[in-house]
Parts: C-alpha cells; sequence; structure tokens
C-alpha cells in the first residue's frame, strides 16, 4: 500500500492529481498542469513536495572513512555547512544510488537519497560500514520542501532571517528557523534554477507549504507536481535514477565522472572502474530534428546499426523542442551526429548536442 508524505492533504485542497510514485502518493500536476508549472519555476517560482525522499544520518569516530569508503567522491576536505554530491558504486562499478552528503561537523553527515532508493541504499550502507560508526535512517521523521526559480529567493526572504539563507550554491544552514519552525535551509534544487530545499519535521510541513505559498503570492509562486520536476531536470540534463544510471551503468558513462575521484585510496567499485579501461558507451543529449517525441528505452541507430538507447526524453516546453538524453557508443558522442530514433516502429531523427540542453544564465 503507498504511503502518503506529510502534505498529502495540501495537495487534495489544492486540487493535485494524485498518482503512486516510488510508494507513496503524490501529485503529478496540479490545476493550472505541467507546461504552466514548469514555465513558473523557469520564469518565477514553483514550491514541491519532496519528502518522499530519503535521509539517512551518519555519525561517530569513523564516520568519515565509512563516507569516503562508499561514495566515489573525496570528503577527506570539507567545510562544516556544505554539501557535496556523489555516486555510490557497487563492487562492479555500477551505481547503487546517487546522493547529496551534508556535512553537520566532523564526523557527523546528513545524507539525502533517492525515494525509490533509499530502502536498499541504507540496507547497502548498513551492510558496508565497519568500526566505530553509527548510521540512522530518518527518513519517516522529515519533511522536505524544495523552492525553486529566479524570485525563489525573494519568496524566502520574507519569511526566514536574511542571515539563515544560505549564499552559495551547494552550502546549507542549520538550526533556522521560520515562523516557528526549526529548519535547515539548503541551497541545493534538481531544477536548474536558483533556489533552496527546505528540511523540517513532518508534522511542521503543512504549515510551512501554507505560509510560502502566501508569502509567494506576488512573485507568481505556484504548487507544482512529479511531472515538471522531471521536465525541468531533464531539461537542465540531471540524471535520474533508473533512467541515465543504475546497477549496470557506471558513473562515467552517466557523465559523472567529475565526481569519481579515482586518486582517493580507495572506494567501492574503484577497483572495478579501474579494469573497465577506456569509455565504450557516453551519456549524450539529442535534440530531436525530425517530427515525434522521444521517449526513454527507445533504440537509437546510425544507419542500420542500434548505437544505443534513450534513457529519458519529452518535449522540453521552456526550450520549445523534444529532446531526450541516451547512452551510444563512445564513436557517436561528438555533438552534431545525426541519428535515428526507433519510436514504436517509426524513425525520428535526432543530433547529438552538448549538455546541458539548459543553464540557468547567472
Amino acid at each position: 500500500m503507498e504511503l502518503k508524505t506529510p502534505l498529502y492533504d495540501m495537495h487534495v485542497k489544492y486540487k493535485g492529481k494524485i498518482v503512486p510514485f516510488a510508494g507513496y502518493l503524490l501529485p503529478v500536476q496540479y490545476e493550472k498542469g505541467v507546461i504552466a508549472e514548469h514555465m513558473a519555476v523557469r520564469e518565477q517560482c514553483g514550491l514541491f513536495d519532496v519528502s518522499h525522499m530519503g535521509e539517512i544520518l551518519l555519525s561517530g569516530p569513523d564516520a568519515l572513512k565509512n563516507v569516503n569508503m562508499l561514495l566515489t567522491n573525496d570528503y577527506t576536505v570539507m567545510e562544516d555547512g556544505t554539501a557535496r554530491y556523489s555516486p555510490m558504486c557497487n563492487e562492479a562499478g555500477g551505481v547503487v544510488d546517487d546522493l547529496i552528503v551534508y556535512k553537520i561537523k566532523d564526523n557527523s553527515y546528513f545524507i539525502v537519497v533517492n525515494a525509490s532508493n533509499k530502502d536498499k541504499d541504507y540496507q547497502w550502507m548498513k551492510d558496508h560500514v565497519s568500526g566505530d560508526v553509527e548510521l540512522k535512517d530518518i527518513s519517516g521523521q522529515v519533511g522536505q520542501l524544495a523552492l525553486q526559480g529566479p524570485k525563489a529567493l525573494d519568496v524566502l526572504k520574507k519569511v526566514a532571517d536574511p542571515d539563515a539563507i544560505p549564499d552559495k550554491y551547494y552550502t546549507f544552514k542549520k538550526d533556522c528557523c521560520i515562523d516557528g519552525i526549526p529548519c535547515i535551509i539548503s541551497k541545493t534544487g534538481y531544477t536548474g534554477e536558483d533556489g533552496v530545499e527546505i528540511y523540517m519535521a513532518g508534522n511542521d510541513a503543512p504549515r510551512l507549504w501554507e505560509l510560502l505559498l502566501e508569502a509567494g503570492r506576488e512573485e507568481g509562486l505556484i504548487p507544482c507536481g512529479l511531472g515538471a520536476r522531471d521536465t525541468l531536470r531533464l531539461e537542465a540534463s540531471m540524471p535520474l535514477y533508473g533512467h541515465e544510471m543504475d546497477d549496470t551503468i557506471t558513473p562515467k558513462e552517466a557523465g559523472l565522472g567529475i565526481f569519481v575521484k579515482m586518486d582517493k585510496q580507495d572506494f567501492i567499485g574503484k577497483k572495478a572502474l579501474q579494469e573497465k579501461g577506456p569509455l565504450t558507451r557516453k551519456r549524450v543529449g539529442l535534440k530531436v530534428t525530425g517530427r515525434g517525441i522521444i521517449r526513454e528505452h527507445e533504440p537509437v541507430f546510425a544507419g542500420e546499426q542500434q548505437i544505443g538507447t534513450t534513457t529519458s526524453g519529452t518535449h522540453c516546453p521552456y526550450l520549445g523542442y523534444p529532446a531526450a538524453m541516451a547512452l551510444v557508443d563512445i564513436a557517436y558522442k561528438e555533438p552534431g551526429t545525426q541519428v535515428e530514433v526507433d519510436v514504436r516502429g517509426r524513425r525520428v531523427g535526432a543530433e547529438v548536442v552538448k549538455l546541458p540542453f539548459y543553464k540557468r544564465e547567472k
């Protein structure tokens, strides 16, 4: 049976279209629809319920050693109040999940994992940690809101102390308070826009949701669902577990090599990645040049030869054209390469383009 986030009643109140997703009942869209929500985030601001994400605490004298062994990124030199993204690999070099680690203080980390993987990730970590370390799954106690878009910080400034708002991307402020609600405010997101993700006790989430929507009325703030979250992340070319990466796709193949620190002493999967040698396939962007919309899991061809498979695809509302990401043979990764995608038996022309499709102007 699907679970409900602490904001379920808010989604019903605001006329969200509820669907099952990652074991939860969540809104795929609200009354205005996916395109309106997408454009609100690109041009003004939108509010998302992301309370279905998983949260894990890792602490103890050996916490740093374990974070470095579990994850491909390097956490050795990291300041308190900063966040760092990383894939987490299996022994074969495939991706167990991708996640964000927040450093609270030395040997104390707050880890946010994908909703669909939280039980798997927690078990994986439990099975692979060693030494003097404590692992705690606190997902059921935490609510999370994502306030995203160019006007997101204008809205936040109306309800939060300016000193509680982080300045830099991938930093956070703990022990914050918004209208009496204790919270963590993190300058992160999954939309390609400026904005924050706010963590609070689950039972405080509905009040903060209402407070932000009321405060953001002048800025055009609207509630947004899973549909816009997916089109926004795809337009910004952000990978999604189960699409651009999985247990059989390495971080380097997924275009995440920058987060794999091979000069680090060791991590799970390092030996396998070394043994794989040079890349034979790579994630690329495809801009549709023919007629049609490309979706995930569709074959990509160069002439009569299949050279790969799409991983995600949709019409990009802000850019105004259909696009997709695909995993293709390395020989076809260069921008300008012409390919075709088999969409239900019909070939649709596309061109390999540089990622990201969309990048916010600073």
